[in-house]
């Protein structure tokens, strides 16, 4: 039942997402005065429809997806008399790029909101592996040791080799041995490399201290000769208070969108290893995965009770929706803005050399290039939810 829950409220997230993405083009449409004809959240047949003035607002029964029909957003519109004058093309480009930024930056928004509240509640996962303690422990026992308690270094009244040194929770270890660790992984790689008194570089609050840690080597699962270990765990995640929290979401927005952008530069080269998932490939956890896959990822993220990734899930699918958007092809908002600049800047040229402005692009001479980008679009979207039904990614196996 949980598994269940949490796909419906992905999906209904996702359904809320896309529709805020059409409200911004509404609310910025009307507010320079253009006619929008049509505001209709899903898609297919209508369950019902009402009208507010000029606009018609409605409801489709398939719940993915949605439109904001405006008078003249491109010349193959055909137009009223009354819309003549307010083609949405006439208008100046400022106005039109605003209207047409309107859809992603909700998306941009909703993603913002998300991340803030789990920042001041759940926290923000330390994606960047910030090499912050969140615990001190009190025995580093032996891996060939069955019982703690029979191994002497875990005694009753017993101290870590970094409890003893002082390193506290929430302490930052910037350099271990001289060897600066950036990383969680680099910190614990130049643990295990050390033998004995080493120093170790700590920021804790305004100032830096340097603490030697007697570091023990001892033996591991899964390693051949014994280790460095000093005694600490990781810190998963940060919370902050309600100010902070705005500092530490804008950076932590900033970093997911370049991952996204990323993702999506590298997403033609991943469709095959999706090809070879459909056909009983073993599916790479990396490769795109369709609203179907969100949301089964959803769900389990749900049923184990991982509420943070569920929201970390959502947020991320808006940040791809508003990148993705942006994308300058049509019939992509990018797309639109692209030409609306294209337009702009020949105009102005043309106004340097003394000539008239030329007229607004002419769609049809565009209209096969984006069909093939809408076929592609589609052929996509059909591959990733085969393979998000017949081979999904899932959080456990």
């Amino acid at each position: 039942m949980a598994y269940v829950i949490g796909v419906v409220l992905f999906a209904l997230g996702i359904g809320v997402s896309l529709a805020l993405h059409e409200a911004g083009h509404l609310v910025a449409g009307k507010a320079f005065g253009m006619k929008v004809r049509r505001y209709f959240v899903g898609m297919g047949p209508t369950v019902f429809s009402f009208s507010r003035g000029e606009t018609e607002y409605g409801l489709k029964w398939l719940p993915v997806g949605g439109f904001c029909d405006i008078a003249g957003m491109t010349t193959l519109d055909e137009l009223t008399p009354d819309e003549e004058r307010r083609a949405m093309w006439r208008h100046k480009a400022w106005k039109r790029t605003t209207v047409m930024l309107a859809g992603p930056i909700t998306h941009f928004a909703l993603a913002f909101g998300v991340l803030y509240l789990l920042a001041t509640t759940l926290g923000l996962p330390n994606l960047a592996e910030k090499p912050v303690v969140w615990q001190v422990s009190s025995c580093v026992a032996d891996a060939r040791t069955t019982e703690e308690l029979a191994n002497p270094a875990c005694a009753a009244g017993s101290t870590g080799p970094a409890q003893t040194a002082g390193i506290r929770p929430g302490d930052e270890i910037v350099a271990v041995a001289g060897t600066t660790t950036p990383t969680w992984t680099e910190l614990v790689a130049a643990v295990q490399n050390s033998s004995g008194p080493t120093m170790f570089d700590v920021r804790r609050g305004e100032e830096t201290l340097r603490l030697t840690v007697d570091v023990p080597r001892l033996d591991r699962p899964g390693l051949d000769a014994p280790v460095g270990v000093a005694g600490v765990s990781a810190t998963a995640s940060f919370a902050y208070g309600p100010l902070a929290a705005f500092g530490a979401t804008a950076s932590f927005s900033a970093d997911m969108i370049g991952r996204t952008a990323t993702k999506i530069a590298e997403f033609p080269q991943r469709i095959p290893a999706v090809v070879s998932a459909i056909f009983g490939g073993e599916r790479d956890p990396e490769t795109p995965v369709s609203v179907v896959g969100a949301s089964r990822i959803g769900g389990e993220a749900v049923e184990a009770g991982l509420w943070q990734l569920f929201f970390l899930l959502l947020a991320g699918l808006n940040f791809f929706m508003g990148v993705f958007n942006l994308l300058p092809l049509l019939p992509m908002d990018g797309g639109h803005i692209a030409i609306i600049w294209y337009e702009r800047v020949r105009n102005w040229l043309r106004e340097r050399r003394g000539k008239t402005a030329a007229a607004p692009v002419d769609f049809t001479r565009l209209s096969t290039v984006t069909m093939v980008l809408v076929l592609i679009g589609g052929a996509v979207m059909l591959l990733t939810i085969t393979a998000d039904i017949v081979n999904p990614i899932r959080l456990t196996q």
